[in-house]
């Protein structure tokens, strides 16, 4: 490993650690010219995901658009930017979960909506009004006229 101080092409490994729990590993590395202390981490290379559009046209996954779209759907909602992170990271293992190199983009929205729906109703329908393209009221109705009624179930069960 080159020592980001001097350039040097050599380190020793002082210390090696797990870290992200088990998804890295953390190595205290001296630099064999200079003798300076640095920290690197060993990850395992991710294979890239190809979202699939409606169109058919494929273009390379993109965490931020993920982001974007949960950011936008929780706006003045009680949840933290690190939850959102999460939220994000859960969907991607998800997606990454069954091995395909090639993901549909109506997989990512409705994973996106499964995990909406579980967090807050509101985000929820912000978001299905968006990647259902609703057309009008009375598609948004119908929605929300089901989140009702499973709440509803919900209560009724002992």
């Amino acid at each position: 490993m080159k020592c980001p101080f001097c350039g040097y092409p050599d380190s020793k490994v002082i210390d090696s650690r797990n870290a992200e729990s088990g998804a890295a590993i953390r190595r205290r590395r001296s630099c064999k010219g200079c003798g300076k202390r640095f920290t690197t981490f060993e990850r395992y290379e991710r294979m890239p995901l190809t979202i699939i559009k409606r169109n058919g046209d494929r273009e390379p996954y993109k965490r931020e658009k993920l982001l974007a779209g949960l950011r936008k759907a929780f706006e003045k909602r009680p949840v933290t930017s690190q939850e959102i992170e999460d939220l994000a990271t859960a969907i991607e293992a998800e997606l990454r979960e069954e091995g395909k190199a090639e993901v549909a983009s109506s997989a990512v929205g409705m994973a996106v909506l499964r995990r909406l729906k579980e967090i807050d109703e509101v985000a929820y329908l912000r978001f299905a009004s968006v990647y259902k393209e609703f057309k009008d009221i009375s598609e948004f109705q119908s929605e929300l006229g089901q989140l009702l009624e499973k709440k509803v179930e919900k209560s009724r069960r002992p």
